[in-house]
């Protein structure tokens, strides 16, 4: 059995996925800019997870750009029927690499068509639309427009399902009144808990929630109360996070990026680490902490 049974499934789209997937931000180059240091231990990171029995993989071409994309078509083509890549658009790099929105309609367009073409399908499974209104985080703003261009695109035939990354709950609330939403990705962990009762009520409506972290990866915590509990429980800080995570809501899906296959077997095993209700509590309080 590979570790990511014990971790539970979640309905993500047309497909129940394992709720702990893979995220491949971190195959790019630094700053996720550029080709990967590595390009063969890349390729091996993608084969062993799928190996480890992950079904969902999330990706951008606007990682690199182009490379994570590529780098998954490489490694993973032709693709298991059961694997869901989730993509995004809504962004684009600029030649020194800083991040900058893409929202009309022919960025948007183009974007899809990226997607496709690098990852080598005639349809995406799923794409977050991620909005770009502020650097910092979420900020108030109609999607109407972008996402009115996404919905179109899903007409065509080119996209099957929609997310919403980055965004506010009057965003995701004016979202679905344009087009079916089956995720949100947003910043949250142990001690970035603004969306607590946001992941409650997606819970309820059967959406996916997708934690990530601050540009640059799916990082532990500095926190000398996970470092501890880590110790106690002879895991890894961000073994302990990522089960706290899976333990926090039902319908939270985490995608952990790593270039390590080594990592990537450390953090696929936090789906099978038990959190007894005093850690629980021990760890809820990160927050107030922070």
């Amino acid at each position: 059995m590979s570790n990511i049974q014990q971790s539970g499934t979640f309905t993500l789209g047309s497909h129940t996925v394992k709720r702990l997937g893979y995220g491949a931000m971190q195959l790019a180059g630094p700053g996720v800019f550029g080709p990967p240091r590595d390009h063969d231990a890349a390729l091996a990171v993608l084969r062993e997870a799928i190996a480890q029995g992950v079904d969902h993989i999330d990706t951008s071409d606007f990682y690199g750009p182009h490379v994570t994309n590529r780098l998954i078509r490489e490694a993973l083509a032709p693709y298991k029927d059961d694997l869901v890549i989730v993509t995004k658009i809504g962004a684009r790099r600029g030649m020194d690499g800083s991040w900058l929105p893409a929202f009309s309609p022919e960025a948007l367009t183009q974007a899809v068509h990226d997607n496709l073409s690098n990852l080598g399908l005639e349809v995406l499974e799923v794409v977050n639309l991620r909005i770009m209104f502020d650097t910092h985080g979420p900020a108030e703003g109609s999607i109407e427009a972008p996402l009115t261009v996404l919905a179109g695109l899903q007409q065509q035939g080119l996209v099957r399902h929609i997310g919403l990354s980055n965004v506010t709950s009057a965003q995701i609330a004016e979202g679905r009144r344009i087009a079916e939403i089956v995720c949100v990705q947003n910043q949250y962990n142990l001690a970035h808990r603004d969306d607590d009762a946001l992941i409650d009520d997606l819970a309820r409506d059967g959406i996916a929630y997708v934690p990530f972290f601050p540009l640059g990866g799916f990082n532990p915590l500095q926190s000398s109360t996970l470092s501890k509990v880590a110790a106690r429980l002879g895991a890894t800080p961000m073994q302990v996070a990522l089960a706290w995570l899976l333990r926090r809501a039902p319908n939270i899906l985490l995608i952990p990026g790593t270039s390590s296959v080594g990592h990537l077997r450390e953090n696929l095993a936090a789906g099978e680490l038990e959190l007894p209700q005093d850690v629980l509590s021990e760890l809820d309080g990160v927050a107030l902490a922070a």
